[in-house]
């Protein structure tokens, strides 16, 4: 499963281009008044102008799998990494078979650059924004994330994400390649103190060659 392209908010667009064009060295694909389009690998993040909003995204990207230890050298001239604990700013979900760091944007939207070791996307190039691939998560806050994964999967053809323990608390939906993350609201954003709550959020996604398109 494939996030093709995510729309999301943000209170200031002049902002965040500045931060996704300069500090993560992203192509700026289209660029209006109240929205710009950012090409991030083989997906899209589009962001609109709400001026009211006052809240938060998560989402994360995915990048060669054997590209952690430089993307983070490459982020500290750039981003504070998140440290999780002891000075460390790796996660290891060994269910996943995946590695993580975590960063915010202007917005104070949680970013995660993921390796998933189970894909086959290693490179040899030194990274740099280029290695960015695509975006691999994109939350969801819903009351009741089974049953949302669950109509979603009737509806749409879509899977439980096979390496995830789906609850009521927090579910998966898609593979290595693209997931809907849906947590309860209120649910602390791992790895920070920061609540989850509910934002306008569309999203299109590749699914076996049917593209689907949801909004939340």
């Amino acid at each position: 499963m494939k996030l093709s392209h995510i729309q999301i908010q943000t209170n200031n667009i002049e902002q965040t281009t500045a931060f996704y064009q300069d500090i993560l060295e992203l192509p700026i694909i289209e660029k209006h008044s109240d929205s710009v389009s950012i090409q991030a690998g083989n997906s899209i993040l589009k962001f609109v102008e709400n001026p009211n909003l006052n809240s938060i995204y998560h989402f994360a990207f995915n990048i060669p799998e054997n590209k952690l230890n430089e993307a983070i050298e490459w982020c500290k001239s750039k981003v504070d990494l998140i440290f999780i604990e002891d000075q460390k700013v790796i996660t290891n979900f060994e269910n996943w078979n995946a590695n993580a760091i975590y960063f915010y944007d202007n917005n104070g939207n949680l970013l995660e650059f993921i390796a998933r070791h189970d894909l086959n996307n290693s490179e040899t190039e030194k990274f740099n924004s280029k290695a960015i691939l695509n975006i691999s998560e994109i939350g969801i806050v819903n009351e009741n994330p089974l049953e949302l994964g669950k109509q979603l999967i009737v509806e749409h053809d879509l899977k439980f994400f096979s390496k995830n323990n789906n609850t009521e608390l927090f579910a998966a939906v898609g593979d290595d390649e693209g997931l809907l993350i849906m947590v309860q609201p209120n649910r602390n954003w791992y790895p920070t103190q920061t609540p989850s709550e509910s934002n306008k959020t569309e999203v299109r996604i590749e699914n076996n060659g049917t593209l689907i398109e949801l909004s939340f």
